[in-house]
């Protein structure tokens, strides 16, 4: 089994942690589910979690410099 170093450990969050970060409710992190419109997750059997980084990553693909810009620059 291959080791994993403290830096590469991947950091899953709970819907509820998820929700908070993000700030909003976990009903809305569901219907993005449903959509695909909210960040990646992972599911292990009926369990939800949210890797950190892709917590991260769909906040940076929606910060905009003007209300007029479409995508992340």
């Amino acid at each position: 089994m291959q080791s994993i170093s403290n830096a590469e450990q991947i950091v899953l969050m709970t819907p509820h942690e998820a929700a908070g970060r993000l700030r909003v409710s976990e009903s809305t992190l569901a219907k993005w589910r449903m959509t695909g419109d909210g960040p990646e997750f992972t599911k292990m059997g009926a369990k939800v979690r949210y890797p950190a980084l892709a917590l991260e990553r769909f906040i940076a693909k929606r910060t905009r410099r003007s209300t007029s810009q479409t995508e992340a620059a």
